[in-house]
């Protein structure tokens, strides 16, 4: 039985659970990229089911995810760290240097401490876990957007430990053992692309792309592109 309404009340409006209230900001506006579907289905639950969130757009890579941002009005860039072409960091940095005003989060299932802090270089200002997506993403969504660090709970206690370690034995943060170009040749090379498809792909030389690649065995210490694949495993520049 319906309670009556007093004479000269307003009438009273429900809206559903997940409405905006009227006169709220829009929505932040986030490109999901990870190149497995069932993840970014999964996420992408998560994120609309949120009044304050909307998934736009998606990509399966970090290529992918570069070439969306560009042609996509967005907030807020979700990437995962292991995808083809080019990873999660490879594209932070690639978005972070064509479209600084872009924030970026990083979703990955690698507990690493090196991971995060190439996150941070690379221009990302949230790394989380997938095994609790569940818990932290939609936060570390809205501190991104808010220019806030977030680092999911867990880590927080160990990190700071390990960086006051180093700074006591007079250690900066972790060095590159390679740099950014030699890191994207490595991976494509890992993949199993000619020479040639690798400079189609970055737009140089095949000849610049061997002289890479023989920079690349030597300050390794490796002799061959089997190496060079388990290097780039461990990297976690591609997935075994």
């Amino acid at each position: 039985m319906s309670t009556p309404v007093p004479p000269g009340s307003p009438p009273t409006t429900t809206r559903p659970p997940n409405a905006r209230p009227p006169n709220a900001r829009p929505p932040i506006r986030v490109l999901l990229a990870d190149d497995h579907t069932l993840v970014r289905r999964g996420v992408r639950l998560i994120l609309d089911g949120e009044p304050d969130l909307t998934v736009v757009a998606e990509a399966g890579d970090g290529a992918e995810a570069v070439a969306r941002a560009r042609d996509t009005e967005v907030d807020l860039a979700v990437l995962d760290v292991a995808m083809p072409r080019m990873t999660g960091l490879q594209a932070a940095r690639e978005l972070s240097r064509r479209l600084p005003a872009l924030h970026i989060l990083i979703l990955t299932m690698y507990d690493n401490e090196e991971y995060f802090f190439e996150a941070l270089r690379a221009g990302a200002s949230g790394y989380v876990l997938k095994s609790v997506a569940d818990r932290d993403l939609v936060e570390a969504c809205r501190a991104a957007v808010r220019d806030e660090p977030f680092i999911y709970p867990g880590a927080e206690r160990a990190l700071v430990r390990s960086y006051l370690e180093r700074l006591h034995r007079g250690d900066g943060l972790p060095e590159r053992a390679i740099t950014e170009r030699e890191e994207e040749i490595l991976k494509l090379v890992a993949e199993g692309h000619t020479s040639k498809e690798i400079g189609e792909l970055l737009f140089i030389s095949a000849k610049t792309v061997e002289r890479h690649r023989a920079n690349l065995l030597q300050k390794l210490g490796m002799r061959d592109r089997l190496e060079l694949t388990r290097y780039a495993i461990r990297a976690g520049l591609i997935e075994a």
